[in-house]
């Protein structure tokens, strides 16, 4: 089980939270977008400007995970896209998740430009309907 805490207000990250749900048949994931109302009470551990820097994500056992590591437990958990493993191979690695720290920094301009949109449909109210 893998609690992902996302960004639900970033047009990828929502893209992705949806692909990942869509796929999880055996209900191994856990989607807590960070703008949700009652975030900081639930998850008072969890930094919501940390986790909107760089995505977090907690696993059963209580340990949290981040970046790229998130991503890859998650596809791995819903039985998709078994090449992401590649990405935490140690060379690898190293280099993925320099470009992930890059794309999660300017995630935004990169949505608006891929998308033609600042944010996702549902933004305009705020909350993620996902």
């Amino acid at each position: 089980m893998l609690t992902i805490f996302y960004d639900g207000k970033c047009p990828l990250c929502a893209a992705e939270m949806k692909s990942l749900a869509k796929f999880d048949t055996n209900s191994q994931l856990i989607l807590e977008d960070l703008h949700g109302d009652d975030f900081q009470q639930r998850f008072p551990h969890i930094d919501p400007i940390a986790a909107d820097q760089v995505l977090h994500g907690q696993l059963d056992d209580g340990r949290i995970i981040k970046g790229l590591d998130v991503t890859c437990t998650a596809w791995k958990l819903v039985n998709k896209h078994p090449w992401l493993q590649l990405l935490r191979w140690p060379v690898i690695r190293f280099l993925a998740d320099k470009a992930y720290l890059f794309f999660a920094r300017y995630r935004h301009p990169i949505s608006a430009f891929i998308s033609g949109k600042k944010r996702c449909e549902s933004c305009h109210t705020d909350r993620c309907d996902l």
